[in-house]
């Protein structure tokens, strides 16, 4: 069997790894993880932090991307951040906007957004989804910027566009040149059970994917985060070689937990090129 051809990858990794100076040194590219950068005092942005963030990335060529707030009922995730695209009000929408047009001034090229979470009937909940994506979308068009949206795992029954069938048609219904797809294999691996023909079956399903999330898992549900464990490659169940169907020339970002991972990942995405 030969082996997969793949164009050049831009690899990045994202801010939770490691402090932003070493990342710099590391990788192409690094997600800013909006909900752990300290941006905010409660809900209140920090007009320090963001001018300190601001510096940062004013020189050098490290490209960045950024992950907006979401919906999560962890211990460790900050409640005043919690966003549930299903279901947004004023104060979402205020947090996800200026998130939005922070991301436009540090010329990021994705804004990571999570699907809803079913609090209702699903068709209702993913009606709502759509309308307050569409909005989303219109602030991105305005802050030259591009959502991705993500697919979540199956494990846990309460998420929005596991499947590819209903993630392809959200981004369809929105219908917006500002949003596109960020495909998180480790996530899509769990809602396929680790079974690796089904993972290749549902990446060939995927379009318009600008962005794309890398981690392992072993593809089982686990009573931690419904077994999303965010591991490096190699430490579960995913052949990365899938990854060539994607054609993505967006960044490959690398969403672990520690320097150590960020490099073993680094090293896994450019044996593949």
């Amino acid at each position: 069997m030969n082996k997969p051809v793949f164009q050049k990858k831009i690899i990045g990794a994202s801010s939770f790894a490691s402090p932003l100076g070493q990342l710099r040194d590391e990788v192409d590219s690094i997600e800013l993880y909006v909900p752990k950068l300290g941006l905010y005092d409660g809900r209140r942005l920090i007009k320090e932090r963001i001018n300190e963030l601001c510096d940062i990335f004013s020189t050098g060529s490290t490209l960045t991307t950024m992950h907006a707030p979401y919906y999560s009922d962890t211990p460790n995730y900050p409640g005043e951040l919690v966003v549930d695209t299903a279901s947004m009000g004023k104060t979402q929408f205020k947090l996800m906007e200026e998130c939005i047009y922070l991301a436009g001034q540090l010329e990021c090229s994705v804004v990571v957004v999570h699907p809803g979470i079913i609090t209702g009937e699903k068709e209702k909940c993913f009606g709502r989804m759509i309308g307050n994506l569409g909005r989303l979308a219109r602030s991105a068009e305005n802050c030259g910027v591009t959502l991705g949206l993500e697919n979540k795992e199956g494990t846990n029954p309460l998420n929005l566009c596991c499947e590819p069938g209903e993630y392809m048609r959200a981004i369809e219904e929105v219908d917006s040149p500002n949003l596109a797809a960020t495909f998180d294999i480790g996530h899509a691996n769990l809602t396929c059970g680790g079974d690796q023909l089904k993972l290749q079956d549902f990446i060939k399903e995927l379009d318009n994917v600008v962005h794309v999330h890398v981690h392992d898992n072993t593809g089982i549900i686990s009573e931690k985060y419904f077994g999303d464990l965010h591991g490096a490659p190699g430490e579960g169940c995913i052949d990365f070689s899938v990854l060539s169907e994607l054609h993505c020339k967006g960044v490959y970002n690398l969403e672990v937990f520690s320097m150590d991972n960020v490099r073993k990942g680094k090293k896994m995405l450019e044996e593949l090129n």
